[in-house]
């Protein structure tokens, strides 16, 4: 019975010196990270179109030649500045008719007036009927009419040749002036256009969505905005919202904001073009970055990672990207461990040495759309 137990010891020896020896599996390292939950601010650009508080397109009020042009484009004027002088020769001739035919409206009611006069004294010694009376009165009651209306057409053709000179409306810059001296204007045509543009408005549109999202903003709605000029330059005043048009536009869906920002360097032009900043505030963002997230089919990922250092690949819906960040909507959880790098180096059910990493607090959030 020794001898057989012997044997079969020998034979277990001689068995397990002839297996190979089982490969150790190697589990590299990562770092993983918690998402971070903080307050933030990000910012949405709007494309605006500036235009001065005071624009007006100066326009003759009747016909005649340009005579002299007494300001030149690009020049500052005051209110009541003499900007053109059109030929006023018929317009002087307007008035002169006009008031000879008021003067003689003037003579022919005195001397109405003197008849009436001595026919009140005839009809007073019975000389003549009061018929006689009150058709002299009638006599000088229209005369009184024919001065009137020839006094309003003396005022109107004095009024038609004060319309021959051309003046500034108010303070501004002069702009384009597309006729000459000699050139024939009719009326209602624009001589130039004058630009105060010590303030300017800036329109822009929000979707029926963003109008919402701002209306029903948790805490104070953002008023000053910013302005990003068209050469990516910050512009260095705020501007502030002052008024929403009270409908959506049909054919485009969107709705009219307005900001108002000042220029007191004369920087905004009438006419230009930007992007209105307005910077709005986030409570409580879940936030991973990018670079911790993966693509399947329009879908985002992410590789959570639990106690045992085993990934999952989970599926998370954003709710809005950043430069570097997305803000997680749902599919996470803010105590819950992701793998912060070499999402392309792994597997889902991959079993890995993990290294906690605290994220920067403060960072710069930029929107991307």
């Amino acid at each position: 019975m020794k001898k057989s137990q012997i044997l079969f010891l020998a034979l277990c020896l001689t068995m397990a010196s002839c297996t190979p020896p089982k490969e150790t599996e190697t589990v590299d390292t990562y770092e993983v990270i918690q998402p971070i939950v903080k307050d933030t601010t990000y910012s949405n650009e709007y494309v605006a179109d500036i235009q001065s508080v005071k624009y007006v397109e100066v326009r003759s009020k009747v016909k005649g030649y340009i005579e002299k042009i007494h300001a030149d484009e690009g020049q500052p004027v005051k209110k009541g500045q003499l900007l053109f002088t059109l030929n006023a020769l018929d317009f002087e001739k307007e008035v002169q008719k006009a008031d000879a035919v008021y003067k003689k409206a003037v003579a022919d009611l005195k001397a109405a007036r003197v008849d009436l006069k001595n026919v009140r004294l005839l009809v007073d010694k019975d000389i003549v009927s009061g018929t006689e009376l009150e058709v002299t009165k009638a006599k000088v009651d229209a005369l009184k009419a024919e001065v009137a209306e020839a006094l309003a057409n003396k005022e109107q053709a004095a009024l038609q040749l004060s319309y021959t000179q051309i003046r500034a409306p108010y303070q501004g810059i002069i702009n384009r002036i597309p006729k000459k001296v000699g050139s024939l204007i009719a009326e209602g045509d624009m001589l130039t256009s004058i630009s105060d543009s010590r303030e300017v408005f800036a329109y822009f549109n929000l979707s029926e969505t963003e109008y919402l999202n701002y209306i029903t903003a948790e805490g104070k709605k953002a008023k000053t905005v910013d302005l990003r000029l068209a050469n990516n330059v910050l512009y260095g005043y705020q501007g502030r919202i002052e008024t929403i048009e009270s409908e959506f536009d049909r054919a485009t869906g969107n709705i009219a904001f307005r900001a108002r920002f000042p220029n007191p360097n004369g920087i905004l032009k009438h006419g230009a073009s930007g992007k209105v900043i307005i910077n709005k505030e986030m409570r409580n963002a879940l936030l991973v970055p990018q670079k911790s997230t993966f693509e399947i089919q329009d879908k985002l990922y992410v590789f959570a990672v639990d106690r045992e250092g085993v990934l999952e690949q989970r599926n998370i819906i954003p709710k809005m990207r950043f430069d570097d960040f997305y803000v997680v909507k749902s599919g996470l959880s803010k105590d819950e461990k992701i793998l912060y790098e070499g999402v392309g180096n792994v597997r889902d059910g991959n079993k890995i040495r993990f290294i906690r990493v605290d994220l920067e607090e403060n960072m710069v959030l930029s929107r991307r759309d």
